[in-house]
């Protein structure tokens, strides 16, 4: 059924905007009124300048809380479309009540909840949609739901723990460039102008070099910084293609200390996402798409693709995994014993909590590495300048001892 999405007034009086399924539009109307809203306007699918739950972002934690909750009532014997209505109620969330609602609303109307979710492709990815609709086909919903529920609060943490190495040295960062900014636009000018004042004394090197390249900031910042944009406008285009996007991820690969990083934590979430399919009955080859789709690296997902093309050519994954530089030879070796053994899911596991911790230690690691190295990188920058600002200071303070002196 196709979905209307409506402007209304309630007995409030109060604006909603929300969407309605129906039949066609007259059902639609008809459904509006009998909740007690007055329609101001309505139209056939998603419409610019309304707002839709799905059309800003949701935490990964927040969906990994709904699965765990939508589990627990699936499991306890209840309709779904009353567990919806529980979960509805119970969220303090807007964008996912509404969502929650809506994926009720598309239940009563005669769709399965995986045909529900596909209706939020940015909210639940290809990934959560297959493993529910493994789930519906074998009758094991709750349990798909609970393993989705914890793949997605470890991948929630580990994507944590990334994010919150790289927030010590942004800061460092931001205020190096804050203090250094401060120091060339608004102390060095006011520092050149008592330097001119004193005459025809001539001021050391290292000051006439900050000088100039303060006067050059401030003379020519409009030009710098419209061409930054321009320079920024032209970057995003090109790594909104397909090659720039390819480009970009192999140069983040080949990055010192961050491109080992970002290799372990792809392993890591090529193993776990790969094991938790497959544990829920998603078939080889869509499990290895759906790994691909999720890859986040382009160069990452062109391998896993090549290694499904190999899958379907009647070789074994191990060995097709071989050609692709970014598997270590271990995982190479642990897939191959899994699959011969008949536990490449259980083996998968081991390989994720493996490379977890290892992407743990390599994040502690990085931070124990930049702290000193952004800390004393900051006092050589701002160092330099003040002293450059202080030489002509202390060389006229001992050109006047001199005088007193004679």
């Amino acid at each position: 059924m196709p979905t209307f999405t409506y402007k209304a007034k309630d007995i409030s009086g109060k604006t909603v905007r929300d969407q309605v399924i129906a039949k066609d539009t007259n059902e639609a109307l008809l459904s509006l009124r009998q909740k007690k809203l007055v329609v101001i306007s309505i139209g056939q699918g998603e419409r610019k300048g309304i707002f839709t739950p799905w059309s800003r972002g949701i935490k990964l934690k927040q969906i990994a809380q709904f699965s765990r909750q939508l589990a627990t009532l699936v499991g306890a014997g209840m309709p779904l479309v009353k567990d919806l209505k529980v979960l509805a109620n119970q969220n303090e969330d807007k964008q996912l009540r509404q969502i929650t609602n809506s994926l009720c609303q598309h239940i009563e109307a005669g769709t399965s909840l995986s045909e529900a979710l596909g209706n939020y492709p940015k909210v639940f990815g290809p990934l959560y949609i297959n493993m529910v609709t493994a789930g519906e086909a074998g009758g094991a919903l709750g349990d798909i739901l609970e393993r989705l529920a914890t793949y997605l609060e470890k991948t929630d943490a580990l994507v944590h723990r990334l994010k919150n190495a790289l927030i010590y040295p942004a800061a460092v960062i931001t205020v190096a460039i804050g203090i250094t900014t401060f120091l060339v636009f608004v102390v060095i000018p006011r520092f050149k102008d008592i330097f001119l004042s004193l005459g025809g004394a001539k001021l050391p090197l290292p000051t006439q070099i900050l000088i100039s390249f303060s006067d050059f900031c401030r003379n020519y910042f409009l030009y710098f910084l419209a061409a930054v944009i321009l320079l920024w406008i032209v970057i995003a285009r090109y790594l909104n293609t397909s090659a720039g996007k390819f480009k970009f991820d192999t140069l983040k690969l080949r990055v010192p200390l961050l491109g080992p990083l970002l290799q372990k934590f792809s392993i890591a979430r090529f193993s776990r996402t790969l094991a938790t399919l497959l544990k829920s009955g998603v078939p080889i080859l869509g499990s290895l798409e759906i790994v691909a789709k999720t890859a986040g690296n382009k160069v990452i997902e062109g391998g896993i693709m090549e290694i499904r093309r190999q899958v379907i050519q009647g070789q074994r994954i191990a060995p097709s995994m071989v050609k692709q530089r970014f598997f270590p030879q271990v995982v190479v070796e642990m897939v191959g014993v899994g699959e011969e053994s008949g536990q490449l899911e259980p083996m998968l596991n081991k390989i994720a909590e493996s490379y977890e911790a290892e992407v743990e230690a390599s994040i502690n690691g990085l931070i124990s590495l930049l702290e000193p190295t952004i800390i004393v990188f900051l006092a050589v920058v701002v160092g330099s300048i003040v002293l450059a600002m202080f030489l002509p200071i202390l060389k006229i303070t001992q050109m006047l001892g001199t005088g007193i002196g004679q």
